[in-house]
């Protein structure tokens, strides 16, 4: 069959399961993934194994667009405002999640070094939409709220920051016959970070020259469309990372272009479809009969990536001397996790082909496992903080 009908397949599964899913008041992504299961060659086979690797352009393409809204939140005045005490939850909340999971990983099951930097590297991630989703559904306010949102903006940026360094020194651990070199093992990672960053800046200014010139909506959408392409192949040919790089050039459009916010949302008409494919893809090369072989080490990530998030948060919130509910109770927000964490594990399997396929289908299971139980967990957190109101149980209807 032609590529271009196979595209069509999981469109439509994943809008179908997309719409089952919202009827029980959960992500969209949850049906994406688990209509990608279904199509997949895991039950009906709709989709083959080897048609989904011919669409991998479909995932790279829609890891640079998710990279660059993400940072176009990293506005500076807006950060300047946000103080130095979210900045150390954040990075102690991520931290201790990438901690907990390499103890775990290496110490507790005994996993190979690299494999256990791998995993441990997406651990730190988080997934904002379905905690955004609870706090809009319940009109929540309040303390936690008010900590929680400047957060979940920071989180995934500094996550991607610690996969790069992390990725980086996995690569070296395993190409090093003689050993790991501390000199190589930190000059590596700071190259890839530093060209992606640099590059990323001058792609921005770039964009930002050039946008200036476009002529209605439509020459603006191809613009940032050949950018973020072009930003995606160079640093697949200089061998850095796709996200920071594109991230980068985000960040510049935020901070420095007159209209950003035009030049930001005009791909909001574009990537619906690609975000659609590229999760319900993800699901498709879901190898189910993986599962048996990592379900126990599937568990112990699940497990030890949400007490990682509880403890970092407890003690960044501890440090930054936040209200006592606002110590216990953000952790629990912050179980989600979803697109991002599924892009690092596509480009983990990549990187690593022989252990990748373990680390992503562990890293597509648990997603769907947060995304199940997350939301709920999250309206128990704000409800026990007193952030919902229970006495006013008055809810918006689910977007």
């Amino acid at each position: 069959m032609n590529a271009l009908y196979y595209v069509s397949i999981v469109l439509i599964s994943g809008i179908i399961m997309a719409r089952i899913i919202s009827k029980l008041n959960l992500p969209y992504v949850t049906g994406y993934l688990l209509g990608g299961i279904i199509i997949g060659p895991s039950f009906l086979n709709l989709v083959p194994k080897d048609i989904s690797i011919q669409l991998l352009i479909i995932s790279e393409m829609a890891l640079g667009f998710i990279a660059y809204s993400i940072g176009s939140e990293f506005n500076i005045e807006y950060m300047k405002k946000l103080g130095k005490s979210v900045f150390l939850i954040t990075l102690l909340e991520s931290l201790g999640a990438v901690l907990i999971v390499f103890i775990t990983m290496f110490v507790i099951f005994n996993q190979p070094l690299p494999f256990s930097l791998i995993i441990s590297s997406i651990a730190a991630t988080t997934a904002p939409a379905a905690t955004i989703m609870v706090i809009r559904q319940y009109k929540a306010k309040g303390s936690l709220v008010n900590t929680l949102l400047p957060v979940v903006a920071m989180d995934d940026a500094i996550g991607i920051m610690i996969f790069g360094i992390i990725i980086s020194i996995a690569k070296q651990v395993s190409s090093n016959v003689n050993g790991f070199s501390l000199t190589t093992g930190l000059l590596t990672p700071i190259w890839e970070i530093g060209a992606a960053l640099i590059l990323g800046i001058i792609i921005g200014f770039i964009l930002v020259l050039v946008s200036r010139k476009a002529k209605g909506k439509n020459e603006l959408l191809s613009i940032v469309i050949a950018t973020i392409c072009l930003s995606i192949g160079i640093a697949n040919f200089l061998n850095i990372s796709t996200l920071l790089l594109c991230m980068a050039v985000g960040a510049v459009i935020s901070n420095i272009s007159p209209n950003n916010m035009k030049v930001i949302s005009i791909t909001d008409s574009f990537t619906p479809p690609v975000y659609i494919m590229f999760f319900t893809l993800a699901g498709v090369e879901l190898d189910i009969r993986l599962i048996k072989y990592v379900g126990l080490l599937g568990i112990g990530y699940i497990i030890a990536r949400v007490t990682g998030k509880v403890l970092g948060s407890y003690l960044g919130c501890k440090l930054s001397n936040m209200p006592k509910k606002v110590q216990k109770y953000l952790g629990f927000t912050l179980i989600p996790q979803a697109g991002v964490a599924i892009g690092l594990s596509m480009t983990a399997q990549l990187d690593f082909p022989q252990i990748g396929s373990n680390v992503r289908t562990i890293i597509l299971g648990a997603t769907i496992v947060y995304e199940l139980i997350g939301p709920a967990v999250t309206k128990y957190a704000l409800i026990k903080s007193g952030d919902i109101n229970m006495e006013n149980p008055k809810v918006q209807t689910a977007e």
